[in-house]
């Protein structure tokens, strides 16, 4: 098991993650979930990262949480959702279980741990994809006022935009490939309770006095279009929101929904959203789709 005395490596390869969990099973990642130590009074605010339909803990989060550690936050991982009673290499393999009944208990009694471990009155929310909604649902209806910020990647906030993808996700015969847990799946379609819910009482997402940054890729062939995770608040100013394409402004990011948690561009947006105001360098780097890794710069040359 590598050692986390030292600050620990950031790798930009999306697979880098499941590799860890292949390698090292049943470990957490070097440096997250430190109980016994409060955060700095230059980070204050701990951060929680929520992982996506059939990730965790370990391999959904092998760049930012080194990242963030890297920068002084006090980061906190969990894997939710797991199949009960599951053996590795199952038990990787979480947010597949109902999300309002399943999920996002689990997930806010896990944040009802980091508060009174670290005597924090607040937790920042980072998610990915199907954690986007988790740490919506925690922020507004769950843990209301626990909450400082969420930044979402890939947030399916409509649901998931693929009408053959939303098929799948309600077919039979995937729930019985599954033994019938994923449950998940029919939270994530378009006008399910669960994300009527959500957007109940007053028609967004959005809980008021929550900050919150939407990061999405073009290149996103689950949560489709894009535009999907970037919903603008209501009219009235009572609402924080920013609205980021990883692409304006950077055409060599060819980034995918899986890897955007490994994007070198997705991660400078959200220490951006975390930390604001400390200019940040966002950098634009050719990144390839699946693997995430930077790619060497003559595939990507424009003259080619």
């Amino acid at each position: 098991m590598p050692s986390s005395a030292r600050k620990p490596h950031v790798s930009y390869s999306f697979l880098a993650g499941a590799e860890f969990a292949i390698r090292f099973p049943g470990h957490q990642l070097p440096g997250v979930n430190k109980w016994n130590e409060r955060p700095s009074e230059e980070r204050p605010v701990p951060v929680v990262l929520i992982h996506g339909t059939a990730g965790s803990g370990t391999t959904n989060w092998y760049t930012l949480a080194p990242y963030l550690i890297n920068r002084g936050f006090s980061v906190f991982t969990i894997t939710y959702g797991a199949l009960p009673d599951a053996k590795f290499p199952m038990s990787e393999l979480g947010g597949l279980r109902d999300i309002a009944e399943n999920s996002v208990p689990e997930v806010a009694g896990f944040v009802d741990k980091v508060l009174a471990s670290t005597g924090a009155e607040q937790v920042d929310l980072v998610g990915h994809s199907q954690g986007c909604v988790v740490a919506g649902a925690i922020a507004k209806h769950a843990r209301p006022g626990k909450v400082r910020k969420v930044v979402s990647l890939a947030s399916p906030w409509h649901g998931v935009g693929s009408a053959r993808l939303e098929r799948m996700l309600t077919s039979m015969r995937l729930r019985q490939l599954v033994a019938g847990a994923f449950l998940a799946g029919e939270s994530l379609v378009r006008g399910s309770k669960f994300l009527n819910d959500l957007w109940d009482p007053d028609g967004t997402p959005y809980a008021r006095g929550v900050e919150y940054t939407n990061v999405a890729t073009r290149f996103d062939e689950f949560v489709w279009p894009h535009t999907t995770s970037l919903v603008e608040p209501p009219q009235g100013g009572e609402y924080s929101v920013r609205n980021i394409v990883l692409q304006q402004g950077c055409m060599l990011d060819f980034v995918d929904h899986a890897a955007l948690p490994s994007d070198p561009r997705a991660v400078d947006y959200v220490l951006d959203a975390l930390d604001p105001g400390a200019g940040h360098k966002i950098r634009c780097l050719p990144v390839a789709p699946v693997h995430g890794g930077i790619l060497p710069g003559w595939l990507t040359d424009r003259r080619l």
